[in-house]
């Protein structure tokens, strides 16, 4: 049970699972567009969702304790850098097109946790994009739109049109409904200073939010050009369950409560598709 354990922290810890997140969501994308299986972006995807998360959640960690890393860090570490060639190496198999596309995201990634901001004004001592006040939820959202909507599209030459935005919108939200509970659990931890969703609204505002956001993402599937049955009922399940995450979240939360169950919710939604469609 122990090493059961060990390995289940190891998935989360590492990245693995968030990824599998990104991957589900761009997955989904190539669905809703009847777009046959693109494995060399997929997969591209997958490997630098990896490596962009460990970059954020390790580098202040790599950079002052280099030397007294524990040895699952340094396992990550050594598991990232894998990750990373790999991205590498997938990015030579998709488009050219799309590399500058790609470099605006890795560039966001890079000042997320990168000090490069002078100012104490809207900062603490990190002065780095995550601690600019009221921006991580948004900036995240933006980026995972970015990356699953439109990375897979672009890379199979789609055409951008109203559906295409609807969707993005629709995933754009859904992030954020996603990063509230993580946003609730944070509140006892976060500085006053990054002006947290939670801190403006409370945490019963908060969760009203996540009711509106739910339904407006509902609503925005009647605007598509065509409208599957299964893919609206689907949707429904799934604009449902994160609320009910949204809704029983609270500060003193179980320890996967985010970080496996919530972060689960896209993988979940591919499963539901790829069963029941």
């Amino acid at each position: 049970m122990r090493i059961l354990k060990q390995i289940l922290n190891f998935y989360i810890n590492s990245s693995i699972h968030v990824a599998l997140a990104v991957f589900s969501l761009s997955w989904l994308t190539l669905i809703e567009f009847n777009i046959y299986y693109d494995s060399n972006i997929l997969y591209f995807i997958f490997f630098a969702s990896i490596t962009g998360y460990n970059f954020v959640k390790f580098f202040g960690i790599a950079k002052f304790h280099h030397r007294s890393l524990t040895a699952w860090l340094k396992l990550i570490q050594v598991f990232s850098l894998f990750c990373f060639l790999f991205m590498c190496f997938y990015l030579m198999k998709i488009e050219n097109s799309i590399w500058l596309y790609i470099l605006v995201f890795g560039i966001i990634t890079f000042l997320y946790a990168i000090p490069f901001l002078p100012t104490r004004k809207f900062l603490d001592q990190h002065h780095n994009l995550r601690n600019i006040s009221g921006l991580k939820v948004f900036l995240i959202a933006l980026v995972w739109c970015g990356v699953t909507v439109y990375l897979p599209l672009l890379n199979n030459h789609h055409i951008i049109n109203l559906d295409v935005v609807i969707v993005s919108l629709q995933r754009f939200l859904l992030v954020i409904m996603l990063i509230l509970p993580f946003e609730i659990r944070d509140l006892q931890f976060d500085s006053l200073k990054l002006s947290t969703i939670p801190q403006k609204l409370g945490v019963k505002g908060t969760k009203i939010m996540g009711v509106i956001l739910g339904l407006i993402i509902f609503c925005l599937e009647f605007f598509k050009s065509e409208i599957a049955l299964n893919q609206l009922i689907i949707l429904l399940m799934i604009s449902t369950i994160t609320l009910v995450f949204v809704i029983l979240s609270k500060e003193k939360q179980g320890k996967y409560y985010c970080a496996f169950w919530v972060e689960g919710v896209p993988i979940l939604w591919l499963l539901f598709v790829l069963i029941f469609t």
